[in-house]
């Protein structure tokens, strides 16, 4: 066990260093203000204050562990090695950075409570990250840092034995509609048939009536191939289904009709399921309720994880309904249009509400690349080497890889050529040495 001693022990440093401790590093922390019952302490010791109280194991503290509330923090982002941190606390200190410091300020996105302009589904955009800014989104630095930290105390206390977490993948499979043709309605079908003729789309007009006459499977309709990946791979998928009702952003299938729902219930069979909660739902909590409460009755089993339409996150509101819905797991946090580590890790955390400044129950998981993004690379082997960057950004740490793919990346679509072998890459990735 590490024992740290501090004049104050506050919410926030005991969650960060639970966090960094205890899930990157698996070393158990306790907390003391009493100097005799630090100096009594006869294994892993330091202590994290402004001062050293002699010649321990010392981290300089910054003040925004003792803060409450938002304040106007000064950030100056300095190499460190290979990567770069900030809140650099001089010679005096085991490690020159305040790391505690620095990851609560990622983890809790506090630059996410600070003024800044979204973009027009009212998102955070990477361009306004510290992590863009200094040209580190693309690496764990959290983890990083939690690492270096790792060895200065191995440095320091040879005896001590860590243990080694393993590197893992959590695949991502967002359904915001399940099928292209079929399962639309009648008025939908029609309204698609016009649009077809109309703009002289000859070739999906064909294809349309070859699905609806069941002479070819839909394009979108890629979960058998998901499922056979599933039964192959020790990695549990988890699809979130859009169920929400027809709108102007969400335009899935209804979720009354039997097909949809024996669809989900097939796909709970082998993986887990999840709620894509529907872009209204995002700001009403009547309808978000209601969507779990119906995904629930088709799983029949209580509702763990869910992911946000568009990835549109309003911190700290949304991820409050999820808490009082007792939903465990949110999957939301990442950048559609930006590969890399929004919150600067790639280890699921604990949400940390700034405002009531209490650690949540709700285990945040920040996917770190999206099909989409990919799409921007020109060639397969373009695409892959990108995605083996991320992989071994993730690896050296040991970390959590989440990447997020959609049904139809897995359809025959031109642009989405090579996709399986990209997805089957990720998978193979955790078989590597």
């Amino acid at each position: 066990m590490l024992l740290v001693y501090t004049h104050k022990v506050t919410p926030r440093l005991n969650y960060i260093f639970k966090h960094i401790c205890k899930r990157i590093l698996d070393v158990p922390v306790s907390f003391t203000t009493t100097v005799e019952e630090f100096i009594a302490h006869d294994s892993l010791k330091m202590s994290y204050s402004r001062q050293a109280l002699g010649n321990e194991f010392h981290v300089k503290s910054h003040d925004i562990l003792f803060d409450q509330g938002l304040s106007d923090v000064d950030i100056q982002v300095q190499d460190w090695g290979h990567t770069k941190c900030f809140f650099h606390n001089g010679e005096k200190s085991a490690v020159p950075f305040d790391i505690f410091a620095a990851s609560f300020y990622l983890l809790s996105r506090y630059e996410e409570y600070l003024p800044h302009v979204k973009d027009e589904y009212g998102r955070f955009t990477p361009n306004d990250s510290l992590a863009f800014k200094h040209d580190f989104l693309h690496q764990p630095v959290v983890d990083i840092w939690a690492q270096k930290f790792k060895a200065a105390l191995q440095q320091q206390f040879p005896d001590f034995k860590f243990n080694t977490r393993a590197y893992n993948v959590k695949p991502v499979i967002d359904v915001p509609t399940a099928y292209y043709f079929k399962q639309k309605g009648l008025m939908r079908t029609i309204g698609g048939t016009l649009s077809d003729i109309f703009r002289f789309k000859i070739k999906q007009l064909y294809q349309r009536f070859l699905v609806l006459l069941r002479f070819k499977r839909d394009p979108y309709d890629t979960f058998k191939w998901l499922t056979n990946m599933q039964k192959h791979t020790k990695s549990k998928f988890t699809v979130f289904f859009l169920i929400g009702d027809f709108t102007t952003y969400d335009k899935n299938i209804n979720v009354n009709k039997k097909k949809f729902v024996s669809l989900i219930k097939s796909v709970a069979d082998y993986c887990r399921v999840g709620l894509k909660a529907s872009y209204f739902a995002l700001e009403d909590f009547s309808i978000l309720k209601e969507e779990k409460t119906n995904i629930e009755g088709i799983i029949n089993t209580s509702l763990e994880a869910s992911r946000n339409s568009f990835s549109k996150l309003n911190l700290p509101y949304m991820y409050r309904n999820l808490i009082e819905l007792e939903i465990k797991e949110d999957y939301t946090m990442g950048y559609i249009n930006a590969i890399g580590f929004r919150a600067g890790t790639c280890t699921p955390f604990l949400f940390y509400d700034i405002d009531y400044e209490i650690q949540t129950p709700l285990l945040i998981n920040t996917f770190h690349v999206m099909d989409f993004v990919l799409l921007k690379q020109k060639s397969l082997l373009d695409k892959k080497e990108t995605l083996l960057k991320i992989i071994n950004e993730v690896k050296q740490v040991n970390g959590t890889f989440t990447p997020v793919f959609h049904n139809y990346t897995f359809s025959d679509e031109k642009r989405w050529k090579g996709f399986k072998e990209l997805f089957t890459l990720i998978l193979d990735s955790t078989n590597e040495d």
